[in-house]
């Protein structure tokens, strides 16, 4: 039994080669541009059941997070402003503990070299995580009050208010030293190289469907004399969740809590249900690919050229032919087959079938 699959381009097969390569080593000796360094165990599974699809391979991938973000140095002048030293690459500015702890480090936001100054996201220049959780925080909250912390300890931040009240400033030099912290909820984004424009419409339709509304497709047309190699990306801006907690002054180098703990654990909240939504589709979604990629991943034939199919489309097509059998058979016992006729040349009974012709009528007596 053969597939009938058509040929995958070569930089496809290339592509596809060096990064399940590099997937393939050992967890503890991982290590990618991500700031976590390594694939979200909450989407291990799927980025498995994705990269065995013969047409699919993914680039990059994110389950889900919660985070503190400490946006980069802005300019106000509209000059370029003069790039700051930091104590190192990547040192933290307040170690988060818990569930959402990345170790000793939390790199700079900035991967391929530090921008002097941030955009209107707050990213480059700087920006750092002071939090990072790929799942719900729960586990961390308890753990961090049972040692008799605070969430914004938890968090990165200090939990003075009435300092920072005292750091938020309107003029222009002050504004300067000020950088805001975010409290963020981002669902997951995920990336899927494809072997042909039809492997990326069932791909991106199964996005859709599942909810992630804001997902589409790169690289439709081929610059090459080989076929295009669609790139789908798979997101969903509609649960996403952002607020302002906090300010960081680079003279006193401290990131302050500007939001009290019950509304921070009301923030925490909801990132956690949204965690749960997340969850949801991506099951959804995950279903939904495999179903879709069915056709196109399975398309075989038999040794006698019919449909090719797998065991469990055997036994089901077995058990409504059993059904349909015993059906009919059934039917065809209350059904009356046979009238019982008196010979009286015998003197006793006997069945004459209805179907079946009788030669002699004048053999029948009444």
């Amino acid at each position: 039994m053969t597939p009938l699959l058509l040929p995958l381009p070569q930089s496809f097969i290339s592509k596809k080669k060096l990064i399940l390569s590099k997937l393939a080593i050992p967890t503890d000796k991982y290590d990618d541009l991500s700031p976590k360094g390594s694939v979200d165990e909450g989407i291990r599974e799927l980025i498995d059941e994705i990269n065995s699809l013969r047409g699919c391979v993914t680039t990059s991938s994110c389950a889900g997070r919660v985070s503190v973000f400490l946006e980069g140095r802005r300019s106000f002048d509209g000059g370029e402003e003069e790039e700051e030293e930091e104590d190192g690459d990547g040192q933290v500015i307040a170690a988060a503990r818990g569930a959402g702890t990345l170790g000793n480090e939390i790199p700079d936001v900035s991967l391929r070299g530090p921008a002097k100054t941030a955009g209107v996201g707050g990213k480059g220049g700087g920006g750092r995580w002071l939090f990072v959780s790929h799942e719900a925080i729960d586990g961390a909250v308890l753990g961090a009050r049972e040692a008799g912390g605070t969430l914004c300890e938890l968090l990165g931040m200090k939990g003075n208010a009435g300092a920072a009240s005292t750091l938020v400033g309107s003029k222009k030099e002050k504004e300067r030293d000020l950088r805001h912290i975010h409290f963020k909820f981002e669902p997951m984004i995920l990336h899927v190289l494809t072997a042909s424009l039809e492997v990326a419409q069932q791909v991106l339709s199964a996005a859709l469907q599942a909810g992630f509304r804001e997902s589409g497709a790169l690289n439709l047309v081929s610059t090459t004399s080989e076929t295009a190699t669609p790139m789908v990306g798979i997101r969903c801006m509609g649960l996403t969740l952002e607020s302002l907690v906090g300010v960081y002054h680079a003279v006193s180098g401290e990131g302050v809590c500007l939001v009290s703990e019950g509304q921070l654990g009301t923030l925490m909240r909801i990132a956690n249900e949204r965690f749960e939504e997340n969850t949801r589709r991506i099951e959804r979604f995950r279903g939904l690919l495999r179903a879709a990629m069915d056709p196109v991943e399975r398309r075989r034939v038999g040794e006698n050229g019919e449909d090719w199919e797998d065991a469990q489309a055997r036994k089901e097509r077995k058990r409504a032919e059993g059904l349909r059998r015993a059906r009919e058979l059934k039917e065809a016992k209350e059904r009356p087959r046979c009238e019982h006729m008196y010979r009286a040349d015998r003197g006793s009974e006997e069945e004459i079938p209805l179907d079946g012709a009788i030669a002699d009528e004048s053999e029948i007596k009444s």
